[in-house]
């Protein structure tokens, strides 16, 4: 629940720097780009982004306190990413 709420304060704050910058018509973009980056290093840290033989080593040559630590980072960074995506939606959606 702490990462959810770290999402919602980065896109509230992402929201107020977009509006100083450019104005309510772009009150998405920086949230927007938060949002893809924290997925994007859930995609990476998942393993998401790699070929099956590659995936097979990975699993076999790591232990399971990386692969929970791996986990972890994933879904954390999920967690933040998220909120930041919806919001994005939900503001260009009302806004445009």
């Amino acid at each position: 629940m702490k990462y959810f709420l770290i999402g919602i304060i980065l896109s509230v704050i992402g929201v107020l720097i977009s509006l100083i910058v450019w104005g309510i018509e772009n009150a998405y973009v920086i949230t927007a780009g938060i949002g893809f980056l924290f997925i994007g290093i859930s995609m990476v840290f998942s393993g998401a982004m790699v070929s099956g033989d590659r995936m097979r080593a990975n699993y076999a040559t790591e232990s399971d306190d990386d692969r929970r630590i791996r986990n972890s980072v994933t879904f954390r960074s999920a967690l933040i990413g998220v909120p930041n995506i919806v919001v994005a939606l939900l503001i260009y959606y009302f806004l445009n």
